[in-house]
């Protein structure tokens, strides 16, 4: 009986017999939506660099994909990043991470390649907890929330990411969660194809440490949870605080164009030559 390649097969290293996820996680929806992204644009992994952080979502491309990846240190993905698009301008590239790693430690970093507008696509894993490291707390914890640092209810605000990176200067923020594989699908299409910087949160469901400590459940129930609470962005617009406090605000916050760092920095040089 002869066995059935998945169409996305190709994209992965051939030594990739299974993924690190744990059972029920949602990064493998990200990883999917990643790859018929670029499957349906026609591109290849020659096409891109690839470049994590450290944390269960860094794994997504490595070692999965079987392109140029660069697996760097804790918060430090979108500053190699930057390193690597101001060297190789011709390349597509994509930082894949999750909200610990992104804005946490790396939070800095974020704010400012957003502020430069650098061309590259960044996408955040946010599952609301550090799931690599036992669960603690993270930016994105949902106040009152129960981890293993916090026994008692976490006492601080939360990061509301996407609207951060859009009010830093992003030129493409979107919002999804893993029940919207296919909307996350087209958005990250519409990010491969910005000039500028282009930044997409997936809301992603982590059943052994979120789910677990916090009580939000297994994955079922949190994507349940995704499908009840999901509002489009549209819709937010015409609601209260109040009546949005509660719900995941989801779609596409901007789509702008604007002067972006690499093309700059080309026409400065240009400029200077101009004039010597």
């Amino acid at each position: 009986m002869s066995s059935v390649e998945h169409p996305l097969r190709k994209y992965l290293r051939p030594s990739v017999e299974a993924t690190t996820f744990c059972p029920g996680c949602g990064d493998g929806t990200v990883l999917t939506s990643i790859l018929q992204a670029i499957d349906e644009l026609g591109m290849t992994m020659d096409d891109f660099v690839f470049v994590s952080g450290i944390g269960c979502a860094a794994w997504i491309i490595s070692p999965n994909f079987n392109a140029d990846v660069l697996h760097t240190t804790h918060g430090r993905p979108i500053a190699f990043a930057t390193g690597i698009k101001l060297n190789l301008p011709e390349k597509k590239v994509m930082v894949v991470s999750g909200d610990g790693d992104l804005t946490a430690i790396g939070g800095n970093h974020l704010i400012h390649a957003a502020r430069r507008n650098i061309e590259m696509v960044v996408i955040c894993a946010n599952n609301g907890i550090y799931g690599m490291t036992g669960g603690q707390v993270a930016p994105t914890t949902p106040r009152e929330a129960r981890t293993i640092t916090t026994p008692y209810g976490s006492l601080e605000n939360t990061f509301d990411i996407s609207r951060m990176v859009q009010a830093s200067g992003a030129s493409f923020v979107a919002r999804w969660t893993t029940y919207q594989p296919r909307q996350l699908t087209k958005s990250i299409k519409k990010a491969i194809q910005k000039k500028g910087f282009a930044f997409i949160e997936v809301i992603s469901q982590c059943p052994v440490q979120f789910g677990a400590k916090t009580g939000a459940g297994s994955a079922v129930e949190m994507l349940e949870m995704y499908r009840k609470s999901s509002i489009s962005v549209k819709k937010a617009v015409e609601m209260s605080p109040q009546e949005i406090e509660d719900k995941i605000v989801t779609g596409e916050f901007i789509d702008t164009a604007k002067p972006e760092l690499c093309e700059e920095i080309a026409r400065l040089k240009e400029r200077i030559r101009g004039e010597g």
